[in-house]
């Protein structure tokens, strides 16, 4: 059992930065892929971003690739998702989420994912 929760949100301007952080509880933190995902109002969730449970594999949705970076602290229990010039567009509840996946590669189905957490609201003004 893995109990996540987000922090970090908040409102910011369009082209400003945000570090989400989502802490992990339990022992095994480190045997899980973690993924963000995010779900806009009115929208369906989508995939943001995820890392292999050794942070030797990375993966990014083509709409934050090169603005967002994913990493992960495996001693302090936390995932990070760097938020770069931000678009209003990028404006939803972020979710973080764990997957028991032993390969050192990532999954992006968020029906893969074993544990979510309750979520962070990022709003970004225009």
């Amino acid at each position: 059992q893995v109990h996540l929760v987000e922090s970090g949100g908040g409102l910011v301007q369009a082209g400003g930065s945000l570090r989400l952080s989502c802490a992990a509880s339990g022992r095994t933190f480190s045997s899980y892929a973690m993924g963000w995902f995010r779900q806009a109002p009115g929208k369906g969730r989508e995939f943001v971003a995820a890392i292999s449970w050794s942070g030797g594999s990375t993966y990014y949705a083509d709409s934050v690739k090169g603005r967002f970076t994913i990493s992960r602290d495996n001693a302090k229990n936390t995932v990070y998702l760097q938020m770069n010039s931000l678009k209003p567009e990028d404006t939803a509840v972020y979710y973080c989420a764990a997957d028991w996946f032993k390969a050192d590669a990532v999954r992006i189905a968020g029906s893969s994912y074993d544990f979510w957490g309750p979520g962070t609201q990022v709003t970004v003004s225009s």
